[in-house]
C-alpha cells in the first residue's frame, strides 16, 4: 500500500503547499473550536466508520504498535452546514482505551478534539503534514463523498498522549475550507 510522505510541521509555509491551507496546517489549537468559530452555518461531526482494524503502516510505527494488532479506526467527517470540510481518521490503540480513554471509544457524532482539549493532561507530540494524491488509501477515503475530486489534498498528522497513552489524529483539508 502506497503511503504519502510525511514531513514534520515546521513554522514556515514548505514550497508548494497554498497559503489559504498552510494557515489550517499550521493551526496549533483545537481544529473543532476553529471550525466552529469559521462556520456561519451549523457545525456537525458525521461518523462514517468507528471499527477495529489495522492502522497503516505509519500509523503504526508512530503509535509503537506491532503488526499483528489492531487499533480502534474511528473516520469522521467534519461539516460546516451540509459541507464536508475535513475528513478526520483517529487510530486509537487498545491501551490508550483504559480508564478515562474509554470515553474514545463512545464519542459518536461528537468532536474528539473537544476531549482532548478538554484534558489539561493531554499532550500534543510530532505532528507532520502530507500531500495527498489519488493514490494514497487515506486521499480515497477522504474525498468518497466528494462530487468533484481534487488532485490534491492536504492533510496533518498529530500524535496526541492522553493520560500519557498515545493516539494519531490524521486530519485532511478538504477544497471547501480553502473559501472559509
Amino acid at each position: 500500500m502506497l503511503e504519502p510522505t510525511w514531513h514534520a510541521l515546521g513554522r514556515r509555509r514548505p514550497a508548494g503547499v497554498p497559503e489559504a491551507v498552510f494557515g489550517w496546517l499550521n493551526d496549533r489549537g483545537s481544529l473543532t473550536r476553529r471550525l466552529i468559530d469559521t462556520c456561519p452555518e451549523r457545525f456537525r461531526v458525521k461518523l462514517c466508520r468507528q471499527e477495529w482494524g489495522a492502522p497503516f503502516t505509519g500509523e503504526r510505527r508512530l503509535l509503537g504498535v506491532r503488526r499483528a494488532r489492531f487499533a480502534l479506526i474511528r473516520e469522521v467527517e467534519l461539516h460546516c452546514g451540509a459541507c464536508p470540510w475535513v475528513f478526520a481518521r483517529s487510530v486509537i490503540p487498545r491501551g490508550t482505551l483504559r480508564g478515562g480513554g474509554r470515553r474514545f471509544a463512545l464519542l459518536g457524532e461528537r468532536p474528539l478534539g473537544a476531549m482532548l482539549f478538554a484534558n489539561p493532561g493531554t499532550r500534543r507530540d510530532l505532528t507532520q503534514i502530507a500531500r495527498l494524491l489519488p493514490q494514497h488509501p487515506l486521499f480515497t477515503t477522504a474525498s468518497a463523498a466528494l462530487a468533484d475530486k481534487p488532485d490534491e489534498l492536504w492533510a496533518r498528522r498529530t500524535l496526541f498522549f492522553y493520560a500519557e497513552r498515545p493516539l494519531l489524529v490524521n486530519e485532511v483539508f478538504l477544497p471547501e475550507i480553502v473559501h472559509a
